[in-house]
């Protein structure tokens, strides 16, 4: 469910009690074991639309460093398998729920991992990004969606990749030509049960050059 009790699970503040449990799930020939909590993006599974992201596209070598991005990050499944895997890396789990953010601190402890759990505004304007990770908030809207990566994806390193992950059914193809025509360079690197994994590079370095 994208929904959760009444409220979106992009709330900053969630009404619904908690009700903490745990998700497992395998990645990479590694268990991860992670507190979830009603109130956050599928708070009862590993979101497919995750899951698909984390199988299909390649993960961080482990020299990898600088800043990596997961954006929208829920209670931090990407983040924790970014931080696991790119170790010597600075992991960034960005969200508006405060509740999401608790638990990927809460997780990153548990794990004896290095992240940075934020709201948007939290993080350091000048900060770019070796890579940005994300299954987008796609019911937040479309005009919301855009504007969401309009901010986020013009702090990629000049070399920077981004990996998105969006169904089928939810206009993943439309979204791909969107960015196409924003100047990205977008390829659909796999496709799996009902989801795209978008690779995109290159475009616009900076939120200036999106005004006119």
């Amino acid at each position: 469910m994208r929904y959760v009790s009444g409220e979106h699970y992009f709330t900053a503040e969630p009404a619904a009690p908690q009700r903490q449990r745990h998700i497992e799930f395998d990645v990479d020939n590694r268990t991860y074991r992670l507190a979830s909590s009603a109130g956050v993006f599928s708070a009862g599974r590993l979101d497919p639309g995750t899951s698909v992201l984390l199988h299909k596209a390649p993960l961080p070598a482990r020299d990898t460093g600088g800043a990596l991005l997961d954006l929208g990050c829920g209670y931090g499944p990407i983040a924790a398998v970014l931080a696991t895997s790119a170790p010597g890396a600075t992991v960034y789990a960005v969200d508006v729920n405060t509740r999401a953010l608790d638990l990927v601190r809460e997780n990153a402890q548990d794990l004896g991992l290095d992240i940075v759990a934020a709201t948007p505004d939290e993080i350091p304007d000048d900060l770019r990004f070796t890579e940005i990770w994300s299954n987008p908030p796609i019911r937040v809207g479309k005009a919301e969606l855009h504007d969401l990566l309009d901010r986020w994806l013009p702090r990629l390193a000049d070399d920077g990749v981004a990996w998105l992950v969006v169904g089928r059914h939810l206009g993943a193809d439309s979204l791909q030509r969107w960015l196409t025509e924003r100047g990205w360079n977008v390829e659909r690197h796999a496709s799996q049960k009902g989801f795209r994994v978008l690779r995109v590079t290159g475009g616009v370095r900076n939120s200036d050059d999106n005004e006119g």
